[in-house]
């Protein structure tokens, strides 16, 4: 079977699991979105849009360790093991991360085809968040796709690094190639700055992308390619339309799932899904991956983040001190979803940093204590002060750390980082008796295409 008749077949089968979205008529060649209300239910369609987004990277990051004793068990299989020590041979032999990314981009580009072929019958305030609705999607898509299978953005091999197709038309016999980074980069930029203009500022649930989650997935972009001056305008874009953060007091600190799905901070919401569970963040699965002990080491003593985002494991079968994570997004205990979606709290973030990336420590320690205020036990913050904006630096990079937990950016941020020397890291792990390691800008920080893509097309896979 092709790749594009493997697509096919999946887009098939979505478009069945569709029909109690959206009465829809496909026969032939004919389109089954007909008005601009069939375009908004397939957008609508969370298990399509806010599902199933990529989480080999989450799997390669170094915020947990899997239990070194159990890392040759049943438990794990043997691709998310080699994902994990980072094999220089690891692969997916299956393409469902890839396909299931494309398979997004597919129904924005017919939403996209729709909505054109609608200009001029149906009001512009109709069709005009429906379309940004749909550039953001697939911007969305492809960007995280990126973040495993191309190189990371470096603004001098960007026109030659090897990129990812862009698809801009739904026709499954449209073949671009691979392209470079910069084309895959330029699109994404492109939807998202057209999507901007086009969404409604709010939406009225966290599934729906509007005009904050363009802006604030804009700073994530440009965060990821190192372009700090246009992040920093895009968060605090952002930030100016929404700017809300939980009071961690008002949160039971004795749950597993303190938070709620859809809560005051998140912009957009999405999640990664393993279907394996090897990550899985609740019961069951906390005596396979546990939080890298460093990370609990930096939290203080009244930081309450130290008991909503992880819980000290007391009735699992690993060494005491260790640690779970339960601050999930996705807000129910024991789910194999991880958020991996927009939130106020990574644009404060952001913000800090890009302050002091320009040398406006003042500002860049604001943003910080900002946010920090909201994550101590009542009473016991102090702002904290720093003149230097280097030494801000430092510190809002670790805080992001910490914050970020589990949210599927660890990776992009050790792939941005390690060009600096100041904040390059080697990373090492353990897996039963052998020990694992890979140093800065490694090549295998680009993971290999999945082996059914590679079979059933013409790209060519990422080198070794």
């Amino acid at each position: 079977m092709k790749l594009h008749q493997y697509i096919t077949l999946l887009i098939t089968l979505c478009l069945v699991s569709c029909q109690k979205y959206v009465d829809i008529k496909k026969s032939g060649s004919q389109s089954f979105l007909e008005t601009a209300n069939d375009c908004q239910l397939i957008l609508d369609n969370y298990d399509l849009f806010n599902t199933n987004y990529p989480i080999d990277g989450e799997i390669s990051a170094d915020d947990y360790r899997l239990n070194e004793e159990r890392f040759d068990s049943d438990q794990i299989s043997i691709e998310d093991r080699n994902l994990y020590s980072w094999k220089a041979d690891a692969i997916r032999a299956a393409g469902q991360q890839w396909v299931s990314s494309y398979n997004k981009i597919y129904h924005t580009n017919l939403v996209l085809e729709t909505v054109g072929d609608l200009e001029g019958k149906e009001a512009a305030s109709v069709l005009n968040p429906i379309k940004g609705a749909a550039l953001f999607l697939r911007a969305y898509a492809l960007w995280n796709l990126a973040q495993l299978y191309a190189k990371p953005y470096n603004t001098a091999t960007a026109p030659q690094d090897a990129g990812l197709p862009v698809h801009l038309m739904s026709d499954i016999n449209d073949t671009p190639g691979r392209g470079t980074v910069k084309d895959t980069y330029d699109s994404i930029v492109k939807d998202l700055i057209e999507a901007a203009d086009l969404m409604n500022p709010t939406s009225t649930v966290a599934s729906r992308p509007n005009r904050v989650a363009a802006h604030a997935m804009l700073a994530r972009v440009y965060l990821s390619m190192g372009d700090y001056p246009n992040a920093l305008i895009s968060a605090n874009a952002a930030l100016e339309l929404k700017s809300t953060l939980i009071d961690f007091n008002t949160l039971d600190k004795q749950s597993f799932a303190p938070f709620r799905r859809f809560n005051a901070e998140v912009i957009f919401h999405s999640t990664v899904f393993h279907q394996n569970g090897t990550l899985e963040p609740g019961y069951g699965y906390e005596d396979l991956a546990i939080i890298t002990p460093e990370i609990i080491a930096e939290y203080a003593n009244n930081d309450l983040r130290k008991i909503i985002l992880v819980k000290e494991n007391l009735d699992v079968p690993v060494p005491s001190g260790t640690y779970r994570f339960i601050g999930n997004y996705e807000g129910a205990v024991g789910s194999a979803k991880l958020f991996n979606g927009l939130a106020v709290d990574e644009l404060y973030l952001i913000r800090a940093e890009c302050n002091a990336r320009t040398g406006n420590a003042a500002t860049a320690m604001e943003a910080l204590n900002t946010l920090l205020r909201t994550r101590w036990l009542n009473g016991t913050y102090v702002n904290i002060t720093i003149a230097d904006a280097n030494d801000a630096l430092s510190l809002i990079l670790k805080e992001r750390r910490k914050e970020l937990l589990m949210r599927g950016l660890r990776w992009t941020d050790l792939r941005r980082l390690n060009r600096d020397p100041q904040f390059a890291k080697v990373l090492s792990r353990k897996g039963g008796t052998a020990t694992y390691t890979l140093p800065p800008n490694d090549i295998r920080y680009t993971l290999l295409i999945p082996q059914e893509v590679i079979t059933n097309s013409t790209l060519i896979q990422n080198g070794r």
